[in-house]
């Protein structure tokens, strides 16, 4: 798990001023516990992870509003509402999670909020340009128990399989084959799915040979792609 000091390693200002500040990250805090969020743990890794810092400076003042915001390449950062109960969700039931596969690295901003919580965050991102943000990013900020990998999400992390629960961070049709047997033996799967009206959130658990499956609401995420690009 991985403590942010009050700068990072690389000198960036977690505190933040004005409408970055801890004050305003504390406001957003107690917005998600009137949404429900319930999970000290996952509220105070965000209350702790500095999003200003994984936006652009142009929409730094609107980093702690609940909404989904462009970090470009067509992509978003998720709103902190949905990143709080993702997180929350695999964490339900379990004193921690070692090994955390996340699919769909984006800005690291959800890969900030898992590294403060689990042992090692195994993150795949397709887009070249994002994962290499991304690590300068998590670095700057001196997280350390964070792998990152360039490849197509659907094909997981084989190497480093069996993981303790895996987060998707993109829509998918269905859940890939290959995610599927890279979990261990009851570990959680939190993906979003179409579905006839739009978009659904999943919390699935390996059980046996199958899946016990919770909806936790709609969602609106960007597509689960095939392939990676540089």
């Amino acid at each position: 798990m991985n403590t942010l000091s009050a700068r990072g390693a690389a000198g960036l200002d977690v505190r933040g001023i004005g409408m970055t500040s801890q004050r305003t990250r504390d406001r957003m805090v107690q917005r998600l516990r009137d949404k429900g969020v319930t999970d000290e743990r996952v509220l105070d890794a965000i209350a702790t992870v500095p999003r200003h810092l994984f936006v652009d400076e142009a929409l730094s003042s609107r980093a702690y509003d609940d909404d989904a915001l462009p970090i470009g390449h067509g992509q978003t950062i998720s709103q902190p509402h949905t990143v709080a109960m993702m997180t929350a969700a695999i964490l339900e039931g379990a004193d921690g999670r070692d090994r955390v596969l996340e699919i769909g690295t984006g800005s690291g901003y959800q890969t900030a909020v898992l590294a403060a919580l689990v042992s090692q965050v195994y993150t795949v991102e397709r887009i070249g340009p994002l994962l290499d943000r991304a690590r300068k990013r998590l670095r700057g900020l001196a997280v350390r128990n964070v792998r990152f990998k360039h490849e197509d999400g659907n094909c997981g992390w084989p190497s480093e399989a069996p993981f303790d629960a895996a987060v998707v961070t993109a829509c998918a049709s269905h859940v890939p084959a290959a995610l599927a047997s890279q979990l261990a033996q009851g570990a959680p799967l939190v993906i979003p799915v179409r579905t006839a009206s739009g978009q659904g959130l999943r919390l699935l658990t390996r059980s046996g040979e199958g899946w016990r499956r919770r909806d936790l609401g709609e969602v609106s995420f960007v597509p689960l792609l095939q392939g990676a690009t540089s």
